[in-house]
């Protein structure tokens, strides 16, 4: 039962960390200035770090014996 658990959580953390990821750099902006590119990230990062401890807590659930 803790395996299933675990690797359910592992996965969905996973899940999470591609989504929000992929939209955290879908919303991020860049112009030029002064001859360099600059880019600003308006995303927000907090739901990759929530996914990234769900996953974590999914792997040591699976791992713990």
């Amino acid at each position: 039962m803790k395996k299933t658990i675990g690797s359910i959580l592992a996965g969905g953390g996973l899940v999470g960390i591609l989504y929000f990821g992929y939209q955290y750099f879908q919303n991020s902006e860049s112009f030029e200035a002064f001859g360099a590119d600059i880019a600003v990230s308006t995303g927000d990062y907090v739901p990759i770090l929530v996914s990234a401890v769900v996953m974590l807590v999914g792997i040591v659930i699976t791992r713990v014996k």
